[in-house]
């Protein structure tokens, strides 16, 4: 029986999603689960919900929970890393407080832009520790990364160390899933090649599978494309809406796989000082991953205590998560594809060699297979390159303990450069590195 490691257990919803399509799996039922979190309290709830789940389906792992990492790591066949950083405050408030001085707002913060930029400086060293602690118990395992700055990190992961990485994201199959419903054509009619970097991929095919043939969906997305833009329910609000993603199809030709909010914020072209019309009318949710985060706090306990109560029922559904299939395929050779974040080795030819990709791979016992893409048309490569830029300069900036490269990467970033001046920059990076203190490396610490 295989033994699965989550680091960051305390992400009890997350985790409950995962171990219920993990356990659900006949094959996957008798194995060895390890729970590991430094928060005590959230790790606690989380074995409590473990337990729960095997009462559920009537299966009988062995269940563990420990905050010592090279413990829950001793001899893993799988590790899943699922842990922030910092928590939303105090890191998360930084990464907003502060740049908001500057007058440059954000909507999520966790891919680019500063914000992205400063939770890789501090997640990077943290995800390392794991990777390091894994050489040296468990070099054979297999590290499922579900982390943001997705890109950042596992770049990091591969530009340093041997063990076998990929990045998993819900972003293409929950995007594939909103296009259906948005052109009404039912999911498992669809069938689609999508590619790019982890937020930043694009489908470039979106077709119909008919007794005579795959047909091209394009034209009904662009026609869908000329109509109101659908929202897409967020717990908190009345929905979100996806006129960034929409505007975007229009201009580029081609569906971009990450929400509208997110989008938004990776670019020059909407969150611009002074243009509240823009703002409204794309519909643009400032400070969305703090509203979140406040949501999620204030919901918590409430949840918590439904989650422990033994005489509540717990509901488990099938997730859109990779993990739970591929951990079946490398074990019984069951083939699968999905669209996994690996080094770019040839994969997309009009990127450059080494960096961060989103790309369809096959997964059987026998390991996991990227598939090679060619190229991407040149406007799609266009704009990835100038996220690709930010990300690289961080990943070296944190291996290297070259802090200039923070500044470089931030001067850089499409929305800061179209919102700062280079003067503004430098003293929004200073006042960052200071406010994070500890939470980042020593060599990246203001002197």
């Amino acid at each position: 029986m295989p033994k699965i490691v989550f680091i960051g257990a305390g992400s009890t919803v997350f985790a409950k999603n995962l171990l219920g399509d993990i356990l659900s799996i006949p094959e996957l039922s008798d194995s060895e689960i390890c729970l590991q979190d430094i928060d005590v309290s959230r790790l606690e709830t989380s074995r409590i919900v473990a337990e729960k789940i095997c009462s559920t389906l009537d299966v009988r792992p062995k269940i563990e929970a420990t905050t010592n990492q090279v413990a829950a790591l001793e001899d893993a066949d799988y590790v899943i890393s699922m842990f922030q950083v910092g928590g939303y405050d105090p890191a998360t408030k930084i990464d907003f407080d502060i740049p908001k001085k500057y007058g440059l707002n954000q909507t999520i913060g966790d891919t680019v832009g500063i914000g992205g930029i400063m939770r890789a400086i501090r997640t990077i060293p943290v995800l390392l520790r794991v990777v390091k602690d894994m050489e040296e118990v468990c070099g054979e395992a297999t590290l499922f990364n579900y982390v943001n700055p997705m890109a950042m990190l596992c770049q990091a992961v591969t530009d340093s160390s041997s063990i076998q990485t990929v990045g998993l994201c819900h972003s293409v199959q929950h995007t594939a899933h909103q296009i259906a419903q948005d052109i009404e054509i039912p999911l498992d009619e669809v069938q689609y090649l999508c590619a790019g970097i982890n937020h930043l991929a694009f489908y470039l095919k979106f077709e119909h599978v008919t007794s005579g043939g795959p047909v091209d969906l394009y034209p009904t997305i662009h026609k869908r494309a000329q109509g109101d833009a659908p929202l897409r329910p967020m717990p908190g609000t009345e929905g979100l809406s996806d006129a960034v993603r929409y505007e975007m199809v229009k201009r580029l030709g081609y569906f971009v796989t990450e929400s509208s909010e997110h989008f938004s914020e990776y670019v020059p072209w909407f969150l611009k000082t002074g243009r509240n019309d823009l703002i409204e009318q794309f519909g643009i949710p400032l400070d969305e991953y703090p509203r979140r985060c406040e949501y999620q706090i204030a919901s918590w306990e409430k949840l918590r205590s439904k989650l422990e109560n033994p005489e509540e029922e717990l509901r488990i559904r099938p997730s859109n998560e990779y993990g739970a299939g591929i951990i079946h395929s490398l074990e019984t050779g069951t083939p699968r594809t999905f669209n996994g974040n690996v080094p770019n080795k040839q994969l997309i030819t009009n990127l450059p060699e080494g960096c961060c990709v989103e790309v369809p791979c096959t997964v059987d016992d026998q390991g996991i297979h990227p598939h090679t893409v060619g190229d991407l048309p040149p406007q799609l490569v266009a704009l990835m390159q100038t996220n690709i830029n930010v990300q690289s300069l961080v990943v070296k900036a944190v291996l290297t303990g070259n802090r200039d490269h923070i500044y470089h990467a931030t001067m850089f970033d499409p929305h800061t450069a179209a919102e700062l001046s280079l003067e503004e920059i430098w003293l929004l990076v200073d006042e960052l590195l200071e406010a994070h203190g500890d939470m980042i490396p020593s060599s990246l610490q203001l002197n």
